[in-house]
């Protein structure tokens, strides 16, 4: 059956990213032409915290989210199978310097990036007694902590493989702790769809994102130009790095065992206070 049979292709569908280089890498076809896109696509690129609040207000189509955010709009969106970063041993890191703290991190200021992130979900649940979390952009959160502006912070993306070189240490893998705790993968971000699309158009939505996909694994290097325009860090090592961990079968399609991740942390969210209502509508189509 073609999935794009009776689409209607009228209507352009706001599609967001995050300029990390496991999306750039993931969209680059979708967006270049590379792929057949099933409708008028209308790339919108930012922050996953600022696309997570985007998502919260109800106010874009499609977009990649941390799987956080999902669990406070799944009255309005639907996950797609394809386009997640989600694995093993690659969560986000709790970090500090070196020298000994004079009190438990804790009880000090620790950065997060963002409200919303999943990175933030993970230190609620393992540290539920930390109180001063303060919001910050991702890249920034290593020379906070390195400076002494916080006693502590959790990283993601680039930042999880150059934060050592600003004398940091990692005091808490948090993915590695939801790994031995659940003993499931770690979901970090998704793509969710409005619950009002056609479900034709978000099923060839879902799987132009997954061609998209395996012609990035094809042509790679063609990909890496995009890529690196975008990235934080310009170091091909550091974004080869980043890619090779993030994007993965999973990203290509979530299968049983990844939408049961999502389960589980969903669950373990509403279990532990941090979602308003249980996971109880369709997850996905």
């Amino acid at each position: 059956m073609n999935p794009q049979k009776n689409i209607q292709k009228k209507e352009p569908v706001n599609l967001g990213l995050s300029p990390c280089p496991n999306d750039t890498f993931m969209f680059y076809a979708l967006l270049h032409g590379r792929v057949e896109a099933p409708c008028k696509i209308i790339p919108q690129m930012y922050d996953v915290e600022e696309l997570n609040r985007m998502a919260l207000a109800r106010k874009i189509d499609v977009s990649k989210v941390s799987y956080h955010l999902l669990g406070h709009v799944l009255d309005s969106y639907l996950l797609l199978k394809s386009g997640s970063a989600l694995g093993w041993g690659c969560g986000p890191l709790l970090v500090a310097r070196k020298q000994a703290q004079d009190t438990p991190i804790e009880q000090g200021l620790i950065a997060i990036p963002g409200e919303y992130t999943t990175a933030a979900l993970l230190l609620r649940m393992y540290m539920p007694n930390a109180r001063d979390l303060v919001p910050m952009y991702f890249a920034e959160i290593p020379e906070a902590v390195a400076t002494g502006k916080v006693s502590a912070g959790v990283i993601i993306h680039e930042s999880r493989f150059t934060y050592k070189k600003l004398g940091l240490h990692c005091v808490r893998d948090l993915g590695a702790w939801w790994e031995k705790t659940a003993r499931q993968p770690i979901p970090l971000g998704g793509i969710i769809a409005k619950r009002t699309i056609d479900p034709h158009l978000t099923r060839a939505i879902e799987q132009a994102i997954k061609a998209s996909i395996r012609y990035g694994f094809e042509h790679r290097e063609e990909t890496m130009e995009f890529v690196r325009s975008h990235a934080q860090e310009t170091s091909v090592e550091v974004i080869d790095q980043h890619i090779d961990l993030y994007v993965n079968e999973f990203s290509t399609d979530l299968g049983s065992k990844g939408i049961q991740a999502v389960k589980s942390l969903l669950n373990n969210g509403y279990r532990k206070g941090i979602f308003p209502n249980p996971l109880s509508k369709a997850l996905i189509l």
